[in-house]
């Protein structure tokens, strides 16, 4: 599968539908997967160490939750199971992606909670508890860096971004970069060549 196929608006791959499996939290999940979509083979392995290494939300946990790249929705799937009072927001540029997520979280009885669209339909006063992303590395650098200038500012006061970077793809620059920024950057895992970064605005409490 290419890069062009799954950070496009709409990919032009043929629609091969298939399935997955795996288990976060003592939940097993079965989820819609088809061509044109990232990773649609298996779980990618940087969105199963950030979903084992982060602290997933809890029962309590309220309030809007950001999967910033939701792919066929493994992420959105997850945090919606393990934070039944909070809405998770599933964003993708891929239109198939969305309909896919869209597809698997009503199947898992999750869809009155999550809301599914592309990064321009995000109503602009939501603020996020907390973001979660296995972003897309191979856009680039200067990409990745607009991404997080764009999303990381739409953290809620005390809120916490999760973030899994492969760390030969950039996973210490970008942490680097964001502590420039200004960002609180703390590395809480480093499993498999991926890093698990938390990341909190100045001042913030998480």
């Amino acid at each position: 599968m290419t890069a062009e196929h799954y950070f496009s608006t709409d990919p032009d791959a043929p629609m091969r539908r298939g399935e997955i499996e795996f288990s976060v939290a003592g939940r097993d999940y079965r989820l819609a997967v088809a061509s044109g979509v990232f990773s649609a083979g298996r779980l990618d392995p940087g969105t199963a160490v950030l979903l084992r290494k982060a602290d997933l939300p809890g029962a309590a946990v309220e309030g809007d939750l950001l999967d910033l790249g939701c792919g066929y929705g493994p992420i959105t799937c997850v945090l919606a199971s393990e934070a039944p009072r909070a809405t998770v927001h599933a964003i993708d540029v891929n239109s198939r992606a969305r309909e896919l997520t869209s597809e698997n979280a009503t199947k898992l009885g999750l869809g009155a909670r999550v809301r599914v669209s592309a990064p321009d339909d995000v109503p602009e006063e939501v603020r996020f508890a907390q973001i979660w992303s296995n972003p897309p590395t191979h856009v680039g650098k200067a990409e990745l860096h607009a991404l997080m200038e764009r999303w990381l500012p739409r953290l809620a006061p005390g809120g916490v971004a999760w973030l899994v970077i492969n760390r030969n793809l950039g996973g210490d620059s970008l942490h680097a970069w964001l502590v420039e920024r200004g960002r609180q950057v703390e590395r809480v895992a480093s499993q498999k060549g991926f890093r698990v970064l938390k990341v909190t605005l100045p001042g913030a409490t998480s």
